[in-house]
């Protein structure tokens, strides 16, 4: 690394705490604020600076990265008359939350006013991949602003250019797409192997290496059949991200019947079942109760 940067990170909850304790450790200057000042202690704990005000935080930021719960939060904090008068020309922002590519775009057009580079770059691998530094990054913008921001991603894990501002976003989606559809798939799966007498960690390793093999099998199997849905990746934001994908679809005259069928159960399962702040492997939870075995 170079110079460290002076970053700031609008947003430290289940992933953001983990991703500003790397920057720190890679020797970046971090300051902080979240909504909920609670949340930013194990940070400031560790170094950080925790300011009272968002606009605070911003003021002087080389980099300001937001992790959020959507693109709303994220418009709603570029909405702040306080927030634009300290952005600064040559400013780098980028977002990382799960957002609309439409929003990401609408962004990137907001921030240029100001002669802020923007860049859309959400990310995959849950709070493991976020603890590890390991995060599989999407990001959309200009190619010269995804090079001036490979510094700060070393700190958080692999990024890829995708393309355009809103690429970052539209991959994202199709993240999601398949995390979901394939955690379905493996839900069913273990139940049929439970079921049916097998062993599912037997399963699981019987699959290894095999083309039904995945992360998300040996991860969120293993969640399933222990019966651990302590939350990762929640299926609150899941079931948003589902209607995000699905909303990008319908305006591109698409229809996606798997991600369609399985946004539906992920909505019984938040709405009818409670589990919205279950990790999202909570869908087992879902097929065991349509199967009345809860």
């Amino acid at each position: 690394m170079r110079e460290p940067r002076r970053i700031t990170l609008i947003g430290t909850g289940l992933m953001g705490v983990p991703m500003g304790r790397n920057l720190m450790n890679a020797g970046h200057t971090l300051t902080v604020w979240n909504r909920t000042a609670e949340r930013a202690v194990p940070l400031v704990e560790q170094g950080a600076r925790a300011v009272p005000t968002a606009a605070q935080a911003i003021a002087g930021a080389e980099v300001v990265i937001t992790m959020l719960s959507d693109g709303y939060a994220t418009e709603a904090l570029l909405a702040d008359e306080e927030v634009c008068g300290v952005l600064a020309e040559g400013m780098l922002w980028i977002d990382m939350s799960s957002a609309k590519p439409e929003q990401a775009r609408s962004q990137s057009a907001h921030l240029s006013q100001w002669g802020v580079r923007h860049l859309d770059a959400p990310v995959s691998g849950g709070t493991k991949g976020a603890e590890s530094g390991g995060l599989a990054i999407m990001a959309g913008g200009e190619a010269a602003t995804f090079d001036a921001a490979r510094e700060v991603f070393a700190a958080l894990g692999h990024p890829v250019h995708v393309g355009p501002s809103g690429a970052g976003q539209l991959c994202k989606l199709a993240n999601q797409t398949i995390v979901a559809v394939t955690i379905a798939a493996v839900a069913e799966a273990t139940l049929l192997a439970e079921k049916g007498g097998a062993d599912p960690v037997a399963l699981r390793a019987a699959l290894k290496g095999g083309f039904a093999d995945s992360v998300i099998l040996q991860q969120h199997g293993q969640r399933m059949s222990e019966g651990d849905f302590a939350p990762g990746g929640t299926a609150r934001i899941q079931r948003k991200d589902l209607d995000n994908t699905l909303a990008e679809a319908a305006g591109l005259d698409l229809e996606l019947p798997a991600t369609q069928a399985v946004r539906d159960r992920f909505d019984f399962l938040v709405e009818d079942m409670g589990g919205g702040d279950l990790d999202h492997a909570g869908l087992y939870l879902e097929l065991k109760q349509r199967n009345n075995l809860a």
